[in-house]
């Protein structure tokens, strides 16, 4: 920038050049400026306001700038849209471009819906650019039929077109929507791929991203990079599919996927919530380096364990190493906490939190907290801790309570939070059932009929059915109460016939 501001000062004082070349140069300075990740856009913006008449591409550099560059203050894409219209500049498929990233990363969704008419308005509707930026715009702000019907009117589609209407799907929890969108598709890339995978695993739905993983790998598609398996040890995770865990981990191997801290995280948080502990030390030991969400994810598969000890000892360890701790490493150890039964280190725990590293505990913090009292049968200091949250407390604030209430038979005030709950949440069977447990431990046989009465007749029922699930061979097999598509049960039975049990 020292050079540029010192080339500046030469234009400015540069007599011989013709007024016409004057504007060319300063509008290569301009662009500079505002768009090099080197210049510098407050300076951008003052040499943009010394223009007298700014042409349709001083404008759209300064547009882009606005709408690719963070912390731009007051300024916006939209004021300078609004004075190049005023200034009779008609603007061009790039300006429509910038304009929609702006509205998006703002969620400006009026300045976005007049933009896309003034679009339609300039005839610049089968634009294949602007129809994908308007696309992008209405799925950031969750319009996904305005989206949609964007979509659905292009005259040409490219893969890009597909891919942002589809992660739009992803993001709003439509994922019905998106797999169909996905199966339509004629052309895939890596992109496509990786956002339906990791799509499902974040909609809760690990067995199904699996399925577009196999699928990915039958089809032949060899466009598997950090993101796929980054998400596919996540869906691993979730489903406690070690054996199949493990085969990501060599296949990543074989292919030569580095193993970043990124891919390095997810397997230790896999190969711990599938139950092998010794591979998750051995993958987080041998990282070269480790941020603060590697420590993290040890020190929750230390507490999923119930090893509290060993998370505090790495937690100390982490803190010799000078990784600054986050919410979610708190939360991990309050977890260890639970797990354990640590009362007293989860009060030095929360205290440390809020007190040593000034982080501010969440609701999750403190439901976690309730629980552990609870557990502990410290039912007024629970009760002291959720009177002193500087949030309304939610349902797993109270429901933490109230399972501990159920677990030390406390009736009096399980009564008391479990009509509280229902009250706010009258259609949640999970506080239904927790009372009529609660009233069946004490032998108040009369009032648990009168829950179960209850719940029938406003038609509650379990939303989700109990479901247990194993791998065998490397496929996860699902067993759920009312039976299991696809399961031998004729073979389980007959196991299970020689064990002695009748069915």
């Amino acid at each position: 920038m020292r050079e540029l501001k010192q080339i500046h000062a030469q234009i400015l004082l540069s007599h011989n050049a013709s007024k016409q070349d004057h504007h060319f140069l300063i509008t290569r300075l301009l662009f500079f400026c505002a768009i090099s990740q080197t210049g510098c856009l407050s300076y951008a913006t003052n040499l943009f306001n010394l223009i007298e008449r700014p042409n349709l591409y001083a404008y759209n550099t300064m547009i882009r700038a606005f709408a690719t560059r963070i912390g731009n203050g007051s300024e916006s894409s939209a004021l300078l849209y609004k004075q190049m219209l005023r200034e009779g500049v008609r603007p061009d498929h790039l300006t429509f471009t910038f304009l929609a990233k702006e509205c998006a990363r703002r969620g400006d969704v009026d300045v976005g819906r007049i933009g896309h008419a003034h679009v339609v308005e300039l005839g610049f509707g089968a634009d294949l650019f602007i129809g994908n930026s308007l696309i992008s715009m209405y799925a950031s702000f969750g319009c996904l039929g305005f989206g949609r019907l964007v979509f659905d009117e292009m005259s040409e589609r490219n893969i890009v077109s597909w891919n942002s209407l589809i992660i739009g799907y992803l993001r709003c929890g439509c994922l019905d929507s998106a797999q169909d969108l996905f199966m339509g598709m004629g052309e895939r890339n890596v992109i496509s791929w990786n956002s339906i995978i990791t799509g499902f695993v974040q909609g809760g739905q690990a067995m199904e991203a699996l399925g577009f993983f196999h699928q990915m790998q039958v089809l032949g598609e060899d466009l598997i990079d950090k993101v796929t398996v980054a998400s596919v040890l996540s869906a691993c995770a979730s489903l406690g599919a070690l054996d199949q865990g493990k085969w990501v981990h060599s296949y990543m191997e074989r292919r030569g996927v580095e193993c970043d801290m990124v891919i390095g995280t997810a397997l230790v948080d896999m190969y711990g919530k599938c139950g092998c502990l010794e591979r998750a030390i051995e993958v987080f030991m041998g990282m070269e380096e480790k941020d603060v969400l590697a420590w993290t994810a040890m020190i929750a598969v230390f507490a999923l364990h119930g090893l509290g000890d060993k998370a505090f000892d790495l937690f100390e360890e982490m803190q010799a190493e000078g990784i600054k701790p986050n919410h979610v490493t708190f939360l991990g150890l309050l977890s260890a906490c639970a797990h354990s039964g640590l009362v007293e280190k989860a009060r030095w725990c929360f205290n440390t939190m809020k007190h040593v590293y000034l982080i501010e505990p969440q609701i999750y913090h403190y439901a976690c907290m309730v629980d552990i009292l609870g557990r502990a049968g410290l039912f007024d200091e629970a009760e002291k801790l959720i009177a002193s949250m500087p949030m309304e407390p939610d349902v797993f604030v109270w429901g933490a309570l109230l399972g501990s209430c159920w677990m030390h038979g406390n009736v009096e005030l399980g009564e008391r939070i479990a009509f509280r709950v229902i009250e706010s949440e009258p259609l949640n069977h999970a506080f239904y059932v927790i009372l009529s447990d609660l009233y069946a431990k004490a032998n108040r046989f009369d009032d648990m009929k009168r829950v179960r009465t209850s719940m029938a007749e406003k038609g509650i029922r379990k939303a989700v059915a109990g479901c247990s699930m194993i791998e065998v061979n490397g496929i996860v097999h699902e067993f759920f109460v009312q039976g299991s598509p696809g399961a031998t049960m004729k073979e389980i039975e007959w196991v299970l016939n020689n064990f002695g049990y009748e069915l």
